[in-house]
């Protein structure tokens, strides 16, 4: 009987003993704690939820408006009202939020310097969205490696390449490096080099060159083309040729007006030549 009265004069819970607790009034207290902590995470989840979708309508009111940046911002204000909310749950049941987030900041610390590979792909993420040097659907070069935009997280960029792979680049390789985007602006300069025969006349070849080219109608006659002789070389007279093409038609039209330039230069006579050795055996 002694242990017995013991064990329920015992403190256990915030200077209660066992007997304290299993009153109708505590546990009544206990429940009603419970109720108005999930409450309160219900409104934290339904304020959140709200503000997030506040944040990223503006960007679908706005074409101009980088969509990727604002769903960046709306998870942001999501999290810190999440954060205030757990804080107040803390709160209602008694807890001094104060040392917890003393206690936070120094594990954050800690895995902080534990992760600093990781963090630093997170800070180059919040840079790349931000200042949006690429976005989804643009044809780029990173790190080394070409492909279009498909995602954008606080830690890597998705790309498909060429040939349709995936490719995932680390975002501090991204912002640390030379950042080459093919689809920032609407129009590109096509360049080629386009060599002749040292017999072959200069002015009709620099004509036949022209008309094939522009006869495409994916060819801009402003900025005005560029189509002169550039280079004498060792076996060969060289037209450098620059025109300006819309970005969506780069490709094709570079490889197009390499193929009908040359069976123009055939159909007109002029040889493109290629390269020649001479040798002479000196006689014994």
């Amino acid at each position: 009987m002694n242990s017995i009265n013991s064990l329920m004069t015992t403190e256990i819970y915030g200077g209660k003993s066992l007997s304290d607790l299993l009153t109708l009034e505590f546990l009544a207290s206990i429940v009603g704690n419970v109720l108005a902590a999930f409450l309160i995470l219900f409104v934290g989840l339904l304020i959140g939820s709200w503000v997030k979708r506040r944040i990223v309508k503006v960007s679908e009111r706005h074409a101009r408006l980088d969509e990727t940046l604002f769903h960046f911002l709306g998870n942001i204000a999501r999290y810190i009202i999440l954060g205030f909310a757990a804080l107040f749950v803390l709160n209602t049941f008694g807890v001094q939020t104060t040392s917890i987030v003393a206690a936070i900041g120094a594990a954050g610390l800690a895995v902080g310097l534990a992760l600093q590979g990781t963090l630093s792909n997170v800070a180059a993420g919040v840079m790349i969205i931000i200042f949006r040097p690429i976005k989804l659907g643009d044809f780029v070069e990173v790190a080394g490696v070409m492909g279009t935009v498909k995602d954008i997280t606080l830690n890597t960029i998705e790309l498909a390449g060429l040939s349709n792979t995936q490719i995932i680049v680390p975002n501090s390789e991204v912002w640390g490096n030379i950042i080459t985007n093919y689809s920032i602006y609407d129009t590109r300069r096509s360049e080629w080099v386009f060599g002749v025969s040292y017999g072959s006349d200069l002015k009709t070849a620099e004509t036949v060159i022209r008309e094939t080219i522009m006869a495409d109608p994916r060819s801009m006659t402003d900025p005005e083309p560029f189509i002169q002789v550039n280079n004498l070389g060792d076996f060969s007279v060289d037209f450098l040729v620059r025109v300006w093409v819309s970005s969506d038609d780069y490709f094709q039209y570079q490889a197009d007006m390499k193929r009908k330039v040359k069976e123009a230069l055939d159909s007109a006579g002029i040889s493109i030549p290629f390269p020649t050795r001479t040798m002479i055996q000196a006689a014994e």
